[in-house]
């Protein structure tokens, strides 16, 4: 198994314990620290919305309080035909802890792409700006 096939069975496995009871659109990801360890997460909703949090940011804020802070890669899995690219919001986050990280999209019939996040984020704000 690759790294990148490591990384998406995470984040596929971590799909499986999504709240998504009003979107019903379960979703998992999976980061992996450049020190080799993957931290998944799960979108975990709230009746709310604004609440909600996206499974990206569950599996970065996760990394994050484990004291990881350099990251290579982080896979998103849905149950889609067409693969599902983070949010704005995720994406943000994703520049603001990864920077240019491989970002993979698969789903659950074995659909795979990759692609940089400077092509998903192109134009970020980050620290160079404040």
């Amino acid at each position: 198994m690759s790294e990148h096939d490591a990384l998406i069975a995470a984040a596929r496995a971590a799909r499986e314990n999504a709240h998504a009871p009003y979107s019903n659109f379960p979703v998992g990801a999976a980061v992996r620290a450049k020190s080799g360890r993957m931290f998944s997460g799960c979108n975990v909703e709230n009746a709310t919305y604004g609440l909600t949090l996206c499974a990206e940011r569950v599996a970065i804020f996760k990394a994050i309080s484990e004291g990881e802070r350099e990251f290579d890669a982080i896979a998103v899995v849905t149950d889609t035909e067409t693969l599902t690219p983070p949010c704005g919001a995720c994406r943000q986050i994703i520049w603001e802890f990864c920077g240019d990280a491989d970002v993979l999209l698969a789903n659950l019939q074995g659909k795979t792409a990759m692609h940089r996040m400077s092509t998903l984020f192109p134009k970020p704000f980050d620290n160079s700006f404040l």
